[in-house]
């Protein structure tokens, strides 16, 4: 189980390659705030909504200055189905061995119809400028949440 992100930590490094295989990393968005949202899979339908949802509200979340990343452990391959199928235009990064997810305590224990397991906990980051932690939400819902954060962060 990894650590809960505290506001205030350091947001941790990383690098990954996008949906075209080309490495972002954390500090590309230096000077910007980035929210940086975890979800377990592409292509099913919670991710698709909140991913959706963020394509929808990219144009107002970059006009108050903030950048979105999703990551996810599926393959750029994946990812690149995705944003095609359903026209993202948010960044998404790929975490197959789930280094970054679980640095960002975006991984750990999980319950299903009453199976626990270990899995990528629905997570949003909120990185400010300088590279520290805004706001770390947890176990957050797929719907909804991307008004939530935008009332939160009074956009």
């Amino acid at each position: 189980m990894s650590e809960r992100l505290q506001p205030g930590d350091v947001a941790p490094a990383f690098t990954l390659p996008d949906a075209d295989g080309t490495e972002v990393s954390l500090s590309d968005h230096k000077g910007r705030k980035v929210i940086v949202y975890f979800y377990p899979a592409a292509l099913t339908p919670g991710c698709t909504k909140q991913a959706c949802d963020f394509t929808d509200n990219l144009e107002l979340l970059a006009g108050a200055g903030y950048d979105v990343i999703g990551i996810s452990p599926d393959s750029p391959e994946k990812l690149a189905k995705f944003r095609d199928k359903e026209s993202l235009r948010i960044t998404l990064l790929a975490d197959p061995d789930k280094k970054v997810t679980e640095a960002y305590g975006a991984y750990g224990e999980k319950k299903n119809y009453g199976k626990t397991y270990l899995g990528v906990i629905r997570s949003t980051i909120v990185v400010d400028e300088e590279g520290k932690v805004e706001r770390a939400l947890y176990n957050v819902r797929a719907t909804g949440h991307v008004a939530k954060i935008i009332k939160d962060l009074g956009i």
